[in-house]
């Protein structure tokens, strides 16, 4: 498969290749994140295109919704360091080319690229932490890459947009592309090559179709997946949604600081609660929370009850990466189930907001309530039932 390695690392290399492989997930969160969060400036630059724009930052999640299992498999068949840094150095490439052109339909044929480049860090990264991280710290490392998006969106407000208001646009796309060839650089250095009976093995059509069936069909495989479904339908859409439910005087405050309590709650709270609770029972228990929380702001307001919500989705995020390698054992079925959490985080992000945008509309705040409530206990069912699946040799 081509994930096996040839060596074993020290501890101390084991750390650095941690961290680095962190890193690119911060490089693939800043695919994103360097559209997300400069988007007045991006709007500003293309005046003419109207809602156009926005699929500049949705085409990456499109691919990534429609193709998230593709990765999966095709990581398997590539190998995971190989698919790693491939997948590093074109993603650089594209944002270096992104910072010499002001053409929206270029721009636009580049993202469809940038997203298979993000398929393959979010898929390969994740693994080979799995893979690497020793028994007693594989709870904390997968719980730190479960980070890796909040941070990302963090830096980018925080010197991002300096850097556009020193060097424009162009200068935060130079910078992102740089930091993927350098994170490339590093990894080709730090990352254990695979054994040397690992070759590169594409799956046939028929190999292809029966894998990804498998992946579907597995309880241990997709079930971390369909529970991340119901939490990136309100991750970043309630970040989208919530400003506008919140007095003005703390409406800057709070989108800056909620996105923190979730990753503190996550790297805090997940590799303690971990030692006393499997990762799935731990899931559970912060849908449970999630949904009390989004309850009591249709009593208490949103302001101390979205605090609970992001905290409690904290936990669903470190607990949900933490699942795979508890679930699954090979580094194939860990690849092919964040494959599957790829594609589940991808389309929940994508149908996230204006679905909860015209319940708002449609139903008020009472109804949007009633309807992230009811996502989040739909979270809690669907782990019940893949629990129950994997109980009966599914």
């Amino acid at each position: 498969m081509g994930s096996g390695m040839s060596e074993q690392p020290s501890p101390s290399r084991v750390l650095v290749c941690i961290l680095i492989l962190w890193f690119a997930g911060l490089g693939a969160a800043g695919q994103f994140a360097k559209i997300g969060v400069p988007f007045a400036e991006i709007q500003a630059m293309f005046p003419q295109a109207g809602a156009s724009v926005g699929l500049l930052l949705s085409l990456v999640s499109l691919v990534g919704a429609a193709f998230g299992m593709v990765a999966g498999v095709l990581v398997t068949g590539i190998g995971l360091r190989r698919a790693l840094i491939f997948a590093l150095i074109f993603g650089g490439l594209v944002s270096l080319m992104q910072a010499q052109t002001d053409s929206l339909p270029v721009l636009l044929v580049s993202r469809g690229f940038e997203g298979l480049s993000h398929l393959l860090i979010v898929v390969a990264a994740p693994t080979l932490i799995a893979q690497l991280a020793p028994d007693r710290f594989r709870s904390f490392a997968m719980t730190l890459w479960a980070t890796f998006f909040g941070v990302a969106y963090a830096l980018t407000a925080w010197l991002g947009m300096d850097l556009v208001a020193r060097a424009g646009l162009a200068g935060l796309f130079r910078a992102h592309g740089i930091y993927m060839l350098v994170c490339a650089a590093a990894l080709v250095v730090i990352l254990p090559r695979a054994s040397r009976q690992a070759v590169l093995h594409l799956p046939t059509p028929r190999q292809f179709v029966a894998t990804m069936a498998r992946a579907y069909g597995s309880a241990r495989i997709a079930a971390p997946g369909f529970g991340w479904l119901f939490y990136t339908l309100t991750f970043v859409s309630l970040l989208a949604i919530l400003p506008a439910l919140i007095p003005p005087e703390r409406r800057e405050a709070m989108i800056a600081t909620l996105p923190l309590i979730s990753i503190a709650s996550g790297l805090a709270g997940v590799p303690l609660l971990l030692r006393f609770v499997p990762p799935v029972r731990l899931i559970q228990l912060g849908f449970g929370m999630a949904a009390i929380s989004a309850a009591l702001m249709a009593l208490a307001g949103p302001i101390l009850p979205a605090i609970g919500l992001y905290a409690a989705l904290g936990i669903i995020q470190g607990a949900s990466y933490a699942a795979v390698p508890v679930l699954n054992h090979s580094a194939e079925d860990r690849a092919l189930a964040n494959g599957l959490m790829a594609q589940m985080g991808n389309l929940g992000n994508l149908l996230g907001t204006p679905l909860l945008l015209v319940l708002l509309h449609h139903s008020g705040i009472g109804g949007l309530i009633a309807a992230i409530t009811g996502c989040y206990l739909l979270g809690i069912l669907c782990h019940v039932w893949m629990a129950g699946r994997r109980e009966a040799g599914v």
